[in-house]
């Protein structure tokens, strides 16, 4: 069983608009991490201090840092076609969604899954459904939060919890349809995108 956990840290909270600060993607491979795409991101703008209190990400510590757009092409190469998943799946989706379409850049081609979602059916009555509530509940071993590969750890470990509960064990992966069901939405993955090739200008 393979997936790709991933999560992401921010300017605000508007796709489009606001911008990524940090990306964190984990591959799992039969219950293990089998690689880490991490990275921060210079967005082009000061932080805001609202985010800055959120991710504890300054100005200072994104100088000379890469630009979204030289790391989607990789993130899309590190994802491949494997599932993939993230914490209020919504958020995140959003965010890379609007950059891939922005910078033209072929997209990961993996059925996305929202742990959160999934997490409300599985672990019914909990007080919320923030990844930390999840964390703590299942004793899942955690050091901070509201950081992209962190987070996405985290993620994958709940992830990975779920199938458990679901299956018996983590190392049987459900079918996908049912995976889907229990997100309560229908099936999501990231647009088809395919880069036109750019026009030379000519002079004349």
């Amino acid at each position: 069983m393979r997936f790709v956990a991933f999560d992401l840290e921010t300017t605000g909270t508007l796709p489009g608009v606001d911008r990524i600060v940090e990306i964190g993607a984990v591959r799992f491979v039969n219950g293990e991490v089998e690689a880490v795409f991490s990275t921060l991101v210079d967005p082009l703008m000061s932080i805001p201090a609202g985010a800055s209190r959120v991710n504890g990400i300054t100005d200072d510590m994104i100088v000379g840092k890469p630009k979204v757009e030289t790391l989607l092409g990789p993130l899309a190469e590190f994802c491949g076609d494997d599932m993939l998943v993230a914490h209020n799946a919504p958020f995140d989706f959003g965010f890379l969604t609007a950059d891939y379409k922005r910078h033209d850049i072929r997209t990961p081609r993996g059925l996305v899954l929202c742990s959160y979602a999934m997490a409300k059916k599985v672990y019914p009555g909990l007080a919320n459904y923030k990844l930390g509530t999840l964390v703590q509940h299942l004793q899942i071993d955690a050091a901070g939060f509201h950081r992209a590969e962190a987070d996405a750890t985290y993620c994958a470990k709940l992830f990975l919890k779920m199938v458990e509960r679901i299956t018996g064990s983590h190392l049987n992966f459900p079918p996908v349809a049912n995976l889907v069901a229990l997100t309560g939405k229908l099936e999501c993955r990231f647009p088809t995108i395919e880069p036109q090739p750019k026009q030379l200008s000519m002079l004349f």
